[in-house]
């Protein structure tokens, strides 16, 4: 089975309908989030701390790949003609790449900074200043772009030229790509999720056995914490689960086989990739816009600090350091 047929009858509602849909519902509403979103970070600067490094490289990440909307949008509108050149698609899923690598990256440095300030705070206190974490977030756009660079170098346009601008590559090399994607999703993301899920699941102990810290306090961030692992979920596993089997699904179609759920696969892989683009409009909206969340972080941090019987000062307060503003 080739790709045209497999775009036939109710599958092009999703390609060439859903997905452009979604494309310009996040292009419209993520240029404006994320807008906001920085300015809020701008005036929060000082009350957010070191965090906010990792808050401005992931507006930096949705920025990135915002531009390139229009482009997608106009590509599937017009029965998936690509008008715009080799290279140009190759930019456009690069950016796509880097902004959901880079997204997945900066959440998982948000997510251990949380987990070190609550359970760790002792080994938190100084540890982790502005430089370092400008050097991590280097890091982190270093080893998301090495993973992304081998997906340049695959064909992006179909030999037949069927003016086809592909998501992942032609049909010629989508046995080597599947290899590169599974290996991919294991460093990208599946090794981020669980890092993830182990501080948020320590934390939400932590908190649950604390009794020093007053109930709202822990209603607000253990709230704040399921938000960010749904949307964690949500966004991300579906888009690598279908992308992977809708690659398998070629890799045997290519070899005369037709699986039965191809067609099934290809629709919901479709639908992922407009899902996982939420990422663009979400996390600007809960990392900036949770109302009162650096106040209650801060006392937060104090009172864990108080289950851990921090020592206090001479005046008899809880010493104040650099790890009270993340």
């Amino acid at each position: 089975m080739n790709n045209s047929s497999r775009t036939s009858g109710n599958l092009k509602l999703h390609e060439h309908k859903i997905l452009p849909a979604i494309y310009a519902f996040v292009m419209i509403v993520g240029l404006g989030g994320n807008g906001l979103g920085l300015k809020s970070l701008l005036q929060k600067w000082k009350s957010l701390g070191y965090i906010n490094v990792f808050l401005l490289n992931l507006g930096i990440a949705n920025f990135l790949f915002l531009p390139t909307l229009p482009f997608l949008t106009a590509y599937y509108f017009m029965d998936s003609k690509w008008i715009f050149g080799e290279v140009f698609c190759k930019i456009t899923r690069f950016c796509f790449n880097l902004n959901l690598y880079g997204s997945i990256g900066f959440l998982t440095c948000i997510s251990v900074n949380r987990y070190l300030a609550i359970v760790h705070p002792m080994r938190m206190m100084g540890r982790i200043t502005v430089t370092n974490s400008v050097t991590i977030s280097a890091l982190v756009w270093l080893l998301v772009s090495v993973q992304s660079l081998p997906d340049i170098f695959f064909s992006k346009i179909s030999p037949n030229k069927t003016e086809k601008c592909y998501h992942t590559t032609s049909k010629e090399y989508v046995e080597d790509y599947l290899k590169y994607s599974v290996g991919w999703t294991l460093t990208g993301f599946v090794m981020p999720l669980l890092i993830l899920l182990g501080c948020y699941g320590h934390v939400t102990l932590v908190l649950c056995h604390a009794n020093t810290i007053k109930e709202e306090v822990k209603k607000t961030v253990l709230k704040l914490l399921f938000i960010l692992c749904l949307l964690f979920l949500v966004c991300y596993i579906p888009y690598h689960i279908f992308k992977n089997l809708s690659l398998y699904s070629r890799v045997l179609s290519k070899q005369g086989k037709c699986p039965d759920w191809d067609e099934g696969v290809f629709g919901a892989h479709q639908i992922s990739r407009g899902i996982v683009c939420l990422n663009s409009v979400l996390t600007p909206l809960v990392y900036l816009h949770v109302k009162d969340f650096p106040t209650r972080f801060q006392q937060l941090l104090q009172r864990t600090r108080q289950i851990f019987n921090w020592p206090k000062s001479r005046s008899g307060r809880i010493p104040v350091t650099q790890s009270d503003k993340v």
